[in-house]
Parts: structure tokens; sequence; C-alpha cells
């Protein structure tokens, strides 16, 4: 093809500049999450597990002393094969932020273990704090002194 008969047809193809150009919308498609969503019902379909309607929320505590918090849940069980899922928006929040909302959710061993996370929470806190700042009985370094010998104090 020849150099002018390229520029007559690009001409002809341009689109919105110009007298009589046709308008071209571009039709944005936006794919929903549904087909992840039915996918993970057709899984748990198999699985064989029921929803449990009614769970406000969960709390998922971890060693550190920080808490994985979902607010209303999907939750789906199979109780004989041990199997549950859950599944929604999770929130890391600490501890102390959600201490006043589950105390009166806990029953006597939850409240004791809960209690032991607090103590593990609070020396994991002060040993990072000691680890920060300097300890003096540690640190406690003489200076050198100018023709001793370090060997002759040693017994």
């Amino acid at each position: 093809m020849d150099q002018a008969k390229l520029a007559r047809m690009q001409q002809s193809v341009r689109i919105g500049i110009g007298k009589g150009t046709p308008r071209r919308k571009v039709k944005k498609v936006h794919k929903s999450s549904g087909a992840d969503d039915k996918k993970l019902q057709a899984t748990l379909k198999k699985m064989n597990v029921q929803p449990i309607q009614a769970i406000e929320e969960v709390n998922m505590f971890k060693e550190d002393g920080n808490v994985i918090h979902f607010g209303a849940p999907k939750v789906h069980a199979s109780v004989p094969s041990n199997t549950f899922a859950l599944y929604g928006n999770g929130e890391e929040k600490e501890l102390t932020e959600l201490v006043p909302g589950i105390l009166n959710q806990l029953g006597p061993d939850s409240l004791a273990s809960l209690r032991k996370l607090a103590e593990s929470y609070q020396n994991m806190q002060k040993n990072q704090a000691g680890a920060d700042g300097k300890n003096d009985e540690e640190d406690d370094i003489p200076d050198l002194v100018e023709g001793e010998n370090f060997e002759s104090n040693v017994e």
C-alpha cells in the first residue's frame, strides 16, 4: 500500500474529532465477586456443611495479644467432621479494645484462659520495654584505666 492511501484511510477512521464522526462509548463491565461466592458455596456443599444463623461476631485470639474480629460473619459447620467455615470482613484489633464487650460472653474456662493471655501480653510488653530501654545492671561497664590490666584484677 502506498502512503497516500494509508493517510486517507486513517482520516476516515478518526473517531470523536471533527464534524459528523461517530461517537463511540465504551461500556465497562464490572465483574462481580459472585463467581467466587458461587465457587465457595459449591465447595462448602461438597463438604456437607450447613449454615449456622444468628452469629453476630467472632473473635479469634492470637498469641501476640491481638484479636481477629469478624462482625456479622457467615458461618458454616459440619459438626460430625469437625469442619467449620468462617468468612466475612475481618479486622485485626488490640485485645484491650474488645475486652469490655466480650467479658459477658465468656464462661469460667474462657475467663481463666483470657487472664493468662492478658498476663503473657503484659509480660511481653515489659520485655519489649526492657529491650528498648537500657538495663542499668547489665550495661554498667567500667571505663578503661590506662596502665591497669584487667586480668590481674580477676581472681
